[in-house]
């Protein structure tokens, strides 16, 4: 995967069992999948199928009392899963009982021990299964399916969100996307409200945090995720990390950006304007430029932390804006 740990060689052992604790997730996904007829593969692509996340420090229990370190995770998640065994149901009234969880600074409390377990994995971030295909880990079956099954053709997506007309190919998928548009969460720093915590602090981070965590060991570059750098890193290969899948196409590119950028525009024909102006006809190649359009020609504006307007293809072929349920009355308004 191109890891490297020149400072610790402790990095790289806790690094390679990750691989292995991986390669077993993705084998129960692969033995998930053959079990279920009616779901396919994965479509997405294949080049981050081995990307594991960044694991700086040893696997840490903090069960009360404990404070044990493991660099295998697999010995970490099983041995955490054995303070969930050993410990004590507590009296909860005349009848009832329950198993406290151990962990520093939770005072959860459950009927059962398997509950416990569950809950255990919140505080350790174990995942039980991953995608063969993309690498994707996930907390549950369910979720793993889900992710399956959002690839799932648009003619066989039959329920439709009534907000955004976003397609689902189950209804339990369409709920869970209609979540999203109530949003109970909002920034200290500007108007955007958020449906999730987790959104609320990648929203913080992401626009108005200045910090840069991750830097490059070639030059200067920071960057805010892992993802970034790692794009960033191959601009400094020599060999193209890229190349072309379509038949007798010998162009290759040290980014995966520039590969579909290439594929679109000479083996999809995605040189043509396709987004256009509702408000002048005026029409352009990307999606963006349209953006700069409407803000610039048109004086359109959307409510503080928002990045984008949204676009949604119409009869005619042609994507145009799409009215999103936005918390600002001033900007629907502006839309109509």
């Amino acid at each position: 995967c191109g890891f490297c740990a020149p400072e610790n060689s402790a990095d790289l052992i806790r690094h390679v069992y990750f691989h292995c604790y991986h390669t077993k997730l993705k084998q129960w996904g692969l033995r998930a999948l053959q079990s279920q007829t009616d779901v396919s593969h994965c479509q997405l692509d294949f080049q981050s199928r081995n990307i594991i996340p960044e694991i700086q420090e040893d696997f840490l229990c903090l069960w009360e009392y404990c404070e044990r370190s493991f660099d295998n995770p697999e010995w970490f998640y099983r041995h955490v899963e054995d303070h969930s065994f050993c410990s004590e149901y507590k009296a909860a009234g005349k009848e009832n009982h329950v198993v406290l969880c151990g962990w520093k600074d939770c005072d959860c409390t459950f009927k059962g021990r398997c509950k416990l377990r569950e809950h255990l994995r919140s505080h350790t971030q174990e995942k039980v299964v991953a995608c063969p295909t993309c690498g994707g880990m996930f907390a549950n079956n369910t979720k793993f399916f889900d992710h399956i099954r959002r690839q799932t053709a648009l003619d066989q997506q039959r329920f439709q969100c009534s907000h955004c007309s976003k397609r689902f190919a189950t209804e339990r998928l369409l709920r869970d996307h209609m979540r999203n548009h109530v949003n109970h969460y909002k920034c200290p720093l500007c108007d955007m409200t958020c449906p999730l915590p987790s959104s609320l602090r990648n929203h913080i981070r992401f626009r108005h945090s200045e910090e840069r965590p991750f830097k490059c060991d070639y030059c200067d570059y920071s960057c805010k995720n892992l993802i970034d750098l790692r794009k960033h890193l191959d601009t400094h290969s020599k060999e193209p990390a890229y190349r072309c899948e379509f038949e007798a196409c010998s162009f290759t590119a040290r980014s995966l950006c520039s590969i579909k950028l290439h594929y679109r525009k000479v083996h999809e024909g995605d040189s043509e304007p396709r987004y256009k102006c509702h408000v002048c006809d005026k029409c352009f190649t990307r999606g963006n430029n349209l953006t700069v359009h409407l803000r610039k020609k048109h004086q359109f504006k959307w409510p503080s932390g928002h990045p984008r307007f949204r676009y949604k293809e119409h009869e005619d072929g042609y994507m145009r804006l799409q009215l999103v349920r936005y918390e600002s009355v001033e900007l629907t308004e502006q839309l109509l």
